[in-house]
C-alpha cells in the first residue's frame, strides 16, 4: 500500500515503541489520517497504536484537539504554534505518550505567498521531550508532499521515541 520506505520506517516506530512501552496518537490535517495508516499497516501495531485524530478542518482541531480558535485565527492553521497545539491536543486527549501532529498545504491550490504550496508544519511530543519542524517540500504535486510528510512524520516519532 505505502512505498517500501515508509513501510520500514512505520515498521521501526511500531518496534521502538513496543520497546519502549509506549502508546502512539497521531494528529493529522493534510495528511488526512496516512500517518495512521502507515503505522496501523504493520502487524502488530494494534499493542502501541492509540488513536488518530484527523482535524482536517479548523474546527475539527478545536473541537477534537482543543487547539485555541484564536491561535489558528492569528497565526494561521498552517504554523508552528498551531502544530505544537495539535500534538499537546493529541496527548492531553489520549493515553498516548508520543504523538505528532502534521498541518501544511497540499496543493494543488490553497498557497499563499506567506504559505505556498507545500509548505507543512509538523511537530511531536514523547520521552525525548517536544520538537517542532518545517518542511517547505515545494509543488511537486499533492500526492508527493503528502508522502513526503509521512516521511518525515514516521522520523519525527522515531526521534522522540528515543530510538
Amino acid at each position: 500500500m505505502f512505498p517500501d520506505d515508509i513501510d520500514a520506517l512505520a515498521r521501526q516506530v511500531i518496534e521502538a515503541a513496543a520497546a519502549r512501552g509506549l502508546m502512539i496518537a497521531t494528529a493529522e490535517s493534510c495528511t488526512g489520517g496516512l500517518v495512521a495508516g502507515a503505522l496501523t499497516a504493520v502487524a502488530g501495531s494494534s499493542a502501541v497504536v492509540d488513536r488518530g485524530f484527523v482535524t482536517y478542518s479548523n474546527a475539527a482541531k478545536t473541537e477534537l484537539l482543543g487547539v485555541p480558535a484564536d491561535l489558528i485565527e492569528t497565526h494561521g492553521a498552517v504554523s508552528e504554534p498551531v502544530a505544537r497545539a495539535m500534538a499537546e491536543g493529541a496527548v492531553a486527549r489520549s493515553p498516548a505518550r508520543v504523538t505528532v501532529a502534521v498541518t501544511g498545504v497540499a496543493g494543488p491550490g490553497g498557497g499563499s505567498p506567506d504559505k505556498p504550496v507545500g509548505l507543512v508544519h509538523f511537530a511531536a511530543v514523547g520521552p525525548a521531550g517536544a520538537i517542532h519542524a518545517e518542511h517547505r517540500f515545494g509543488d511537486p504535486g499533492r500526492e508527493s508532499v503528502r508522502l513526503d510528510s509521512v516521511r518525515v512524520a514516521l522520523r519525527l516519532l522515531l526521534d522522540r521515541i528515543g530510538a
